[in-house]
């Protein structure tokens, strides 16, 4: 005969409906089968996706910052020298006569209303904007006859530019090259669509500035700055190479894609890195796997975020 405590105690040992049954733990001293190698090859390659995600936030928000401000103080101590002993470039060659190699320093821009003072670089890619403005090759440097053109990054690797929009008409931006410091005036700011500027008088000089509109990191468009020569403009060497004659990826709002293979190498490692933490993770156990494969995994996720970050538009 059944009594009540027992029913009670079968009514209570059933799952309620609705209601899922917990998980059994597995017994001491008995191994966990292992994963087959193609289930292993899928989450190591979600790993790597997560890991690659993570450090793509990092490298936008953090390093890229810290990268930019290391470069820049390293290259602003040498083209200091450089202007001081006279052989800062002034044209497409320098003092030695050979072509300049891209990402060769020509300049110094400095907007005070902004606290932006920055080396320029020679050529526009998205890898020199990574190290700051890059001067457009098929232009005249700051302060020659004709007009200069320099882009600059809107956000990542420390947002050069990021400010620029904000500037107005009768703000200063000075510029310092082989050839002597130069002062230009803001004449206004345009943005796609706007209507051109009047178009520089004969013998005068022109800089503009050129970044991504929008939201930080989501470049919408294409914003310039026109600001023209307080003074005289002086004369300098001939253009090497023609706005024809540029590379696709030299142009605003392209990408670099010149190290795929660099790339594809850090996208390699970091999914070998993941499938071997999955090996260790049924091997030695969870928290031992993660202790050494993480940094690893990070320093490779980190060099292929740089890698990607190449591929996306030169002025973000």
């Amino acid at each position: 005969m059944t009594t009540a405590a027992q029913t009670r105690s079968a009514a209570s040992s059933r799952p309620k409906s609705g209601r899922r049954a917990r998980a059994v733990p597995v017994p001491p001293g008995v191994e966990v089968p292992p994963l087959s190698p193609r289930m292993q090859l899928v989450r190591g390659v979600l790993i790597s996706l997560l890991v690659l995600s993570l450090a793509m936030i990092a490298h936008l928000a953090v390093t890229s910052g810290l990268q930019h401000r290391a470069t820049q103080e390293q290259e602003f101590d040498e083209f200091r020298e450089e202007l001081a002993l006279g052989t800062a470039p002034i044209g497409p060659t320098g003092s030695d006569g050979a072509v300049l190699e891209p990402g060769t320093a020509v300049a110094m821009i400095k907007i005070p209303s902004l606290d932006v003072n920055e080396v320029v670089f020679e050529g526009t890619t998205s890898g020199i904007l990574s190290k700051g403005p890059g001067h457009r090759r098929d232009t005249v440097l700051p302060g020659q006859i004709g007009t200069s053109v320099i882009f600059g990054r809107r956000a990542a690797y420390g947002g050069p530019f990021g400010d620029v929009a904000s500037l107005r008409a009768g703000d200063q931006i000075l510029v310092t090259t082989g050839q002597g410091q130069f002062t230009y005036t803001v004449i206004g700011v345009r943005r796609e669509g706007d209507e051109l500027p009047v178009s520089v008088a004969p013998g005068g000089s022109r800089l503009t500035l050129t970044t991504a509109d929008g939201l930080p990191f989501v470049p919408a468009r294409i914003l310039r700055v026109d600001a023209d020569l307080d003074g005289e403009a002086v004369v300098g060497p001939a253009r090497l190479v023609a706005a024809s004659a540029l590379a696709p990826n030299e142009g605003a709002m392209k990408g670099d894609t010149s190290t795929l293979w660099v790339l594809a190498l850090w996208l390699q490692g970091l999914v070998l890195l993941a499938m071997g933490l999955v090996w260790a993770w049924y091997r030695w156990g969870r928290p031992q796997a993660w202790i050494v494969f993480l940094p690893p995994m990070l320093f490779v996720g980190l060099g292929a975020a740089g890698e990607i970050v190449r591929l996306l538009p030169n002025l973000l």
